[in-house]
């Protein structure tokens, strides 16, 4: 409570705010659309996100999809940190990254139908700890070239985000990706379960 109170709740919300306006930017819809390949929601999944743009073919698209979405998690983040000191900054940057992460899910512009999160995350836990973050690329190296499962990598990855955090003494910052993770799994139930039936696409699979 104590670096809540010393951020301050008008710049807690707005923190939040801000960093929902940045999460919010679809910058998969936007760059398919300059590129002149109409509304990649029309296509494959119908999700905005790097995977569902790969789908057009333009693997330099998703790859600047994929740099646009976890960027604007991690601008969110370091942008409000600079508006506090010490734990009254922390508290701002977890408001923004939270923010972000529910304006990339949720965005208001796209009737709240946005993307399921991994690259948003993957910013925000760079703005916040990049040590946690080689552990997420590790561990999401690690399966996804063993088992070809992107989505279950990605999944146990940011599952086990909070745990490394809390174990490293960061408990306000464990605490948030609790909450990312929990939504992360939520947005993948589909995913989830494709992968317990057994017909969960895996990397490199045609068709």
């Amino acid at each position: 409570m104590n670096g809540l109170v010393e951020a301050g709740w008008p710049l807690l919300l707005a923190s939040l705010i801000g960093g929902y306006a940045l999460g919010s930017i679809p910058f998969g819809l936007i760059l398919t659309r300059y590129a002149g390949l109409g509304d990649v929601r029309a296509i494959g999944s119908g999700n905005i996100g790097a995977t569902n743009v790969l789908r057009t073919g333009r693997k330099g698209l998703a790859a600047a999809t994929l740099l646009g979405d976890a960027l604007k998690g991690t601008v969110a983040v370091l942008l409000a940190a600079r508006f506090g000191e010490g734990q009254s900054g922390q508290e701002l940057a977890l408001a923004a990254g939270l923010g972000a992460f529910l304006g990339h899910l949720f965005p208001v512009w796209l009737g709240f139908k946005g993307g399921k999160g991994v690259a948003t995350f993957i910013g925000i836990l760079l703005g916040l700890s990049p040590l946690a973050l080689l552990v997420f690329a590790a561990i999401w190296l690690g399966l996804a070239f063993t088992l070809k499962y992107s989505s279950l990598a990605a999944l146990a990855a940011s599952a086990a985000t909070p745990i490394v955090l809390w174990a490293s003494g960061h408990p306000r910052v464990a605490l948030l990706f609790l909450m990312l993770a929990a939504l992360l799994w939520w947005k993948h139930a589909p995913n989830i379960r494709r992968l317990l039936d057994g017909t969960e696409g895996r990397i490199g699979q045609k068709g």
